[in-house]
């Protein structure tokens, strides 16, 4: 990956490559999840006491192959365990649930040793063959590509690093694996052979979507399972009744919810804990980061992150909503609006080019374009309350801590540092005074003088 984050903590639609391989994983509700750590262990550790604070680790101290992994899990659980061992691979993203549990079906019902998990390509240059009896349909080899016939070569099903064992024969096959081979390792695909000498059933079980058992290995391939998993869960979001306008240009997370008859326009993204309700619209060109849009809302062109607007609400174009912004019921936040830690009530708008923080406005007030709630002094943040129907005027500055009451107005242009009873009109501005001639006497000469000069001879002719 050329990166300093490890291979599988990779974001994926929200979600890190093996912690797309772990929610797979525990939908077969298994006994024990144990992950094999090696490469910047304390990294994948500790990202994985935060996801999934039930798994367990085992440490592979030294990278000595596939079958030598599964061995240290097997010793993180004592050694050996009864029932069915899945082996996963931890950069196979796109692995889901369902697969699994029919690999582990397909083991029980055919009473196998082993079942592997395979898929059908399109071009098999590279893979492991899966070479089966012509009579019983039985695995009886994976054979690599480089060591593979001409016939072998044009088989498509491989093999895709995905097993089930009958966890007993697992741990004592393990202890007969070699490491004669070109890499000195010890390959977990020797122990179908060692188990099929023993005369144990190897089978398999074929993946509906060859693309499920993708491994990642670069930020192409990254790229490229980005694609297919955000097109799986937009095509989920249709099927339930949302619409999707432009699904080549809608990024979603896999936490994303919705709810039927919501609208998402081109050039969204929405993330983390997102969700949108019943007959809501998002978009254009919005992105949207835990945050929840109430039913029959309208956010446009806006960037929001923790924040909460309510039913039949407007947002945008051109806002900025920040975490702790809480917009009621008919609300607005407009163009060029930024909000951050603000609850802002029912009906009540803060139309344009303004700044609301650590505020709180009660309902059916409006806040007049281009003010500002003055909430940092350098050291603290203040908070600000204006009341239920209120009229701020425009070009307004609310010095924090401040409280403007119910129904009170301010005049444009005020600067706000006391409270305002409820009812009054605040007017925090100094008297207009007009120094005429000034720009003759200032700016003899120039384009604004000579305006003035026939301006003024306009108005005596017309006297």
């Amino acid at each position: 990956m050329k990166s300093a984050t490890p291979k599988v903590l990779h974001d994926l639609c929200g979600r890190s490559l093996v912690g797309h391989v772990l929610a797979a994983s525990a939908e077969l509700e298994p006994e024990n999840l144990v992950v094999v750590v090696g490469h910047a262990r304390e990294q994948v550790a500790a990202h994985l006491a935060g996801i999934a604070p039930g798994v367990r680790t085992a440490v592979q101290a030294e990278q000595n192959g596939t079958g030598h992994a599964v061995r240290m899990g097997l010793e993180e659980l004592g050694g050996s365990v009864d029932g069915t061992v899945v082996v996963v691979c931890g950069d196979t993203p796109l692995l889901t649930g369902e697969t699994l549990r029919r690999l582990s079906a397909t083991h029980s019902a055919d009473g196998n040793a082993v079942t592997v998990l395979t898929a059908e390509v399109p071009d098999a240059t590279g893979y492991g063959r899966i070479v089966r009896d012509e009579v019983s349909g039985a695995v009886t080899a994976i054979v690599e590509h480089k060591d593979a016939s001409e016939g072998q070569r044009s088989i498509r099903e491989i093999n895709s690093g995905v097993f089930a064992f009958d966890g007993r024969l697992l741990a004592e096959a393990l202890k007969r694996v070699r490491t004669d081979n070109s890499q000195g390792e010890e390959y977990l695909t020797d122990v179908l052979g060692i188990l099929r000498e023993a005369g144990h059933r190897v089978g398999a079980s074929v993946a509906g979507d060859h693309r499920e058992i993708a491994g990642i290995n670069n930020r192409v391939q990254l790229s490229e399972a980005r694609r297919v998993l955000n097109d799986r869960l937009l095509t989920a979001a249709m099927l339930s009744g949302v619409t999707v306008v432009d699904p080549a240009t809608t990024w979603v997370d896999v936490s994303v919810t919705f709810e039927r008859d919501v609208v998402v326009h081109p050039g969204t993204q929405l993330h983390g804990s997102t969700h949108l309700a019943e007959g809501c619209e998002v978009g254009p060109n919005a992105r949207l980061t835990d945050t929840r849009v109430g039913a029959g809302a309208r956010v446009d062109n806006t960037v929001a992150s923790g924040a909460e607007v309510g039913p039949e609400a407007s947002v945008g174009p051109y806002a900025y909503l920040r975490p702790g912004t809480r917009l009621g019921r008919g609300g607005k936040i407009g163009t060029y609006v930024e909000t951050k830690n603000a609850s802002i009530g029912e009906g009540s708008k803060v139309p344009h080019l303004s700044y609301v923080g650590d505020a709180t406005i009660g309902d059916f007030s409006n806040i007049g374009a281009a003010s500002v709630f003055v909430n940092y002094d350098g050291q603290d943040k203040h908070h600000t309350t204006v009341g239920s129907h209120c009229r701020t005027g425009s070009d307004n500055m609310f010095v924090a801590p401040v409280t403007v009451g119910d129904g009170a107005y301010t005049a444009a242009g005020s600067v706000i540092t006391k409270d305002v009873p409820p009812g009054s009109l605040a007017v925090a501005r100094g008297q207009q005074r007009n120094i005429e001639g000034w720009v003759a006497r200032k700016r003899p000469g120039s384009a604004a003088a000579r305006a003035a000069e026939e301006a003024v001879r306009g108005s005596a002719e017309e006297g």
